[in-house]
């Protein structure tokens, strides 16, 4: 029989999925099976898990033909679990390493019926913080191995499902099961403590409780809090039916159930103000109507004080006594912002895009109305007319020509622009930055721009990642100074964001956890490579002044952070490995400035303003962890990567996606290496490798992902993705 059952239900946690799976499959820990269940999820989960499934045997996926909700797909789950204990996880957290070894040695030494682990809680920005279970444990030491009325400090730990993990035939002894609704825990929780008879305490840090930003029950205000009644009426139920032992448990139980529902009425995420006094109320009927007999401990201090005045349903002096609480907290916290700004403002007095008189003038402008016909385009920190944005702006123009599209440019690039634009730092900038209807960047505006009632944001991104982005950059060396806070109020004004493949999404939620539209349509500036032809590669190599004939290799590298540098690379030889009509384009990173010597076989193509015409001119892409090969993949041509840092890249940038164990095309790691393979027309490579690529990263781009856009942004249809 295995050991462990870890049952994972998932529903619209495509962005945390991975990293759960990850956590508990990289262990190197065999005794485990995972029953991961896909509740319906309208989102990839589902795909996720099968991607999973068929590479590790030890995950078995069930889908489930309807949304049951997170209760019944545990059950299910745990219909399927063969172990001899269960662990319920939730999808969107993650184990900590070590964790299942150490929780299997504890399960084999000790037996229990329920193995408490200690957990950490983790936010979007920063470290983990250790639970207080540690600190509340030693408060009141007791025996390890016993009940909850021999340790009653049990009972206050947690009521999460997921820092338990029991033995499967004390479940089924019980029958114990999840009910249906929020707050699913406390029906389960506190009749399996009540009846077990063997609890065990592991003090070790087992289990990552992510605090989402979006999308958790525990900060979104909603009447539903109150199924917390709910769920309390039916533990009540449970442990009732444990006969004499009932008796023993109920004034710990009681206790617990009092200082829980008091919680939740004085959370300002969870309840709305008008449904306060009506909570405080139902807790108070709750008070009365499960008293033990024989009292309650009540506990001292505050907590003592708001339980005697919920016995007494006294909610005028409750929500006095909560009101100056929080008055005085909020004082505190402002007093703590004065201070912070202070050195903010004086930084700020002087002239530019970024100063006071220029912000002055924008703020004036938002105070206007917005211009319903104008919209705003840039691209890569305002260097020009280029990728996503552009092609989303030529085929705005055609769709919506009732649209004014302008962009925003430098100052040293507005010579070398054609199409309507302003200079940034202009008051035209700062005016349309405030008044366009439509926002349009495929990076971030800067701080001081903010998304207004009436704009729409939309965020097109400028690649697949590979390199972490957004929040997951903090944990490596290459983001150790970025301002994540800065960022993600930058990104809580995003309406929208464009996603070229699945995986994109996936990324995207997780690295930027904030409340946009997904819009699954392919690259929009991928349409021209997808709907090319013969006729329009020999175009673009007409336009570069490049011979039908000539074998062209464009080498197109990433950007290194410090202190790495750019790997070596002779482009000389790289044509003398071709042949005499050997070609080599160089096209360096636009945040470095790599350059490369010309000759008769090499051109440096950094200053080209279109690289698509590079792609459709050359044979063979040589690049790295460049979001290059996916744009390049749509030609379904050769791709070489060429990864001599890997290892230091990986640890100084940190990466999302392995595209060494997953590449379109042959991987070397010496520039040897890649010249033996194109001299000897080994460019190619296994044609299974990048079909595969193909299918994962570019089955939407079918040459319409700009118009699929356009409708949905500019002209408010519904979303059709692919």
């Amino acid at each position: 029989m295995t050991l462990l059952s870890v049952v994972l239900p998932a529903y619209r946690v495509q962005g945390y999925l991975r990293e759960c799976l990850d956590s508990i499959l990289d262990q190197g820990f065999d005794d485990v099976e995972v029953i991961a269940v896909d509740d319906r999820s309208p989102d990839h989960c589902g795909a996720i898990l099968d991607e999973y499934a068929a590479r590790d045997p030890r995950v078995t996926v069930l889908h489930l033909p309807d949304n049951v909700g997170l209760g019944e797909a545990r059950n299910a789950g745990l219909d399927r679990a063969t172990g001899e204990y269960v662990w319920f996880v939730d999808s969107d957290d993650a184990l900590k390493p070590g964790s299942l070894a150490a929780v299997a040695a504890r399960l084999r030494v000790d037996q229990p019926d329920v193995l408490i682990v200690d957990f950490e809680r983790t936010w979007p920005i920063g470290k983990g913080r250790r639970s207080g279970m540690r600190r509340q444990l030693a408060r009141s030491p007791g025996p390890d191995g016993v009940d909850i009325t021999a340790r009653p400090v049990l009972v206050k730990t947690i009521h999460t499902v997921w820092n338990k993990i029991v033995r499967r035939d004390l479940l089924v002894k019980l029958d114990l099961r999840f009910g249906t609704g929020w707050y699913e825990d406390v029906s389960w929780t506190y009749p399996l403590l009540a009846a077990a008879e063997r609890i065990c305490v592991l003090e070790r840090v087992c289990y990552s409780y992510r605090q989402r930003r979006v999308g958790a029950i525990t900060r979104t205000q909603d009447a539903r809090h109150f199924e917390l009644f709910d769920h309390w009426e039916r533990a009540w139920q449970l442990v009732d039916g444990l006969g004499e032992r009932a008796d023993a448990v109920r004034p710990l139980i009681f206790e617990r159930m009092v200082w829980h529902c008091m919680t939740v009425v004085g959370n300002d995420h969870r309840l709305p103000r008008r449904l306060r006094r009506r909570c405080f109320l139902r807790i108070a009927d709750m008070f009365h109507r499960y008293l033990p007999p024989g009292g309650y401990a009540e506990p001292p201090g505050k907590d003592g004080l708001r339980y005697r005045l919920v016995a007494r349903r006294a909610w005028a002096p409750y929500w006095l006594m909560r009101s100056v609480t929080r008055l005085g907290r909020r004082a505190a916290a402002l007093g703590r912002s004065v201070r912070g700004a202070v050195p903010k403002v004086a930084g700020r007095l002087r002239r530019g895009p970024s100063g006071l008189l220029g912000r002055a003038y924008y703020e004036f402008q938002r105070l206007l109305p917005v211009d319903d016909r104008l919209a705003l385009y840039a691209a890569y920190w305002y260097r020009g007319v280029a990728c996503n944005p552009a092609a989303v702006y030529h085929e705005a123009r055609r769709l919506a020509p009732h649209v004014r599209g302008v962009w925003l440019v430098r100052p040293e690039t507005a010579g070398q622009v054609t199409e309507p634009h302003l200079v940034d730092g202009s008051r035209a900038a700062f005016r349309a930055l405030a008044r366009a209807r439509w926002l349009v960047n495929n990076v971030n505006f800067p701080n001081y721009v903010r998304r207004r009632r009436g704009q729409v944001y939309l965020q097109t991104h400028h690649g697949t990642p590979v390199k972490t982005m957004g929040l997951d950059q903090q944990y490596f060396p290459a983001g150790a100074d970025l301002d994540y806070a800065a960022m993600l109020r930058r990104c809580d004004a995003w309406d929208f964001s464009v996603s070229a493949n699945p995986f994109s999404t996936q990324m995207w939620e997780r690295s930027y956890p904030c409340r946009f539209e997904a819009l699954e349509t392919g690259y929009p500036r991928n349409d021209r490579l997808a709907l090319a032809g013969a006729e329009q590669a020999a175009a673009a190599r007409a336009a570069l002044g490049i011979a039908a004939d000539r074998i062209v290799v464009l080498y197109a590298p990433t950007f290194r952070p410090e202190p790495m540098a750019l790997p070596v690379f002779d482009p000389q030889r790289v044509a003398d490995a071709l042949g005499p009509r050997g070609l080599v384009l160089v096209r360096g990173h636009y945040l470095t400035d790599d350059r490369f010597p010309a000759g008769e076989q090499v051109r440096d193509v950094f200053d080209h303003p279109v690289v698509e015409d590079l792609y459709l001119a050359a044979d063979v892409l040589v690049s790295d962890y460049s979001s290059a090969i996916f744009d390049f993949a749509v030609l379904d041509r050769p791709i070489v990567l060429y990864t001599p840092d890997w290892a230091e890249y990986r640890r100084q940038r940190g990466v999302v996606l392995d595209v060494v164990a997953q590449p379109p095309g042959p991987v070397v790691r010496g520039f040897d290496e890649l010249v033996a393979l194109l001299r000897d027309g080994g460019q190619a490579g296994d044609a299974a490798l990048r079909r595969a690529f193909r299918e994962r990263f570019c089955a939407w781009e079918d040459g319409h992902a700009a118009e699929r856009v356009v409708r949905r942004v500019f002209l408010g249809e519904p979303a059709n993705t692919r």
